[in-house]
């Protein structure tokens, strides 16, 4: 199979960006209304596209996020400085979803197209 760049991160970042802008809305009292949701997903999915798939990214992110539902620089840095303890875990248990479904995704294509070769898949030792 031909190699490339994995956009696995982008779904895990994409949800836990828009998780924290909600969180963070709540936290500082922000009402959103359907628009503000739309412009949250659009923008989460445009910086997760760009997210570079190393630990605590996502954070650098969620300013962009933040600034389109009104939150400033203390604001989000208010929420970082909260999030920041529990991010790495979180990061480590995101990527596991995220790269066991980019491989069972892989292998799934590669026997639909007749590239496994399942003796050999089924002889390697874990």
């Amino acid at each position: 199979m031909p190699g490339g760049v994995s956009g696995g991160h982008v779904n895990g970042t994409a949800l836990y960006v828009g998780l924290l802008a909600a969180f963070s809305a709540q936290v500082f009292g922000v009402a959103l209304g359907p628009a503000d949701y739309l412009a949250i997903m659009a923008v989460t999915a445009m910086v997760a596209l760009g997210a570079a798939p190393v630990p605590s990214a996502s954070l650098f992110l969620l300013a962009a996020v933040l600034s389109v539902i009104g939150l400033g620089p203390e604001q989000t840095a208010l929420i970082v400085g909260f999030i920041l303890p529990f991010d790495r875990p979180l990061d480590m248990i995101r990527t596991v979803p995220n790269c066991t479904s980019d491989l069972a995704v892989a292998v799934a294509v590669a026997r639909m197209e007749g590239e496994l070769d399942f003796t050999a898949y089924k002889e390697r030792p874990l």
